[in-house]
């Protein structure tokens, strides 16, 4: 699976952004794919994962009612709507991927970057205030 993020840029905090990532390789019926965060000088953080099959999206309490993933099947692309945007989320935004064999995951299994197999290149977002 290769993966393709896009969509960053600089914004004035309360705005909002959208990124992309766009999947190619493997089918990805089974795939879960998430977004994932890092600032400089911070741990890597989930920001939000979505199942390919049913669209069950997965969110830590951060960006809960702010962030939204979304995909599109026809184009294997998964998307990370951002609204109320703070200077707080400055970073580089990854997406992953890993394939789902379970039916069940927990919110921690999620939010550990270790358990995603494949990964895309960041894109920076910048956060003015």
């Amino acid at each position: 699976v290769q993966l393709q993020a896009s969509g960053g840029g600089l914004v004035q905090a309360g705005g909002s952004l959208r990124l992309s990532c766009a999947a190619s390789g493997r089918t990805f019926s089974r795939n879960v794919m998430a977004w994932f965060r890092q600032a400089p000088g911070k741990e890597r953080e989930f920001v939000g994962a979505i199942r390919w099959s049913g669209g069950a999206t997965n969110y830590p309490d951060s960006v809960k009612g702010r962030f939204t993933i979304s995909k599109d099947n026809a184009k294997n692309t998964v998307y990370l709507q951002m609204n109320s945007l703070k200077p707080e989320d400055t970073a580089v935004y990854s997406c992953a991927a890993f394939l789902a064999l379970a039916t069940y995951y927990s919110d921690s299994y999620y939010s550990n970057p270790a358990n995603y197999d494949y990964w895309g290149q960041g894109t920076q977002v910048t956060v003015s205030s």
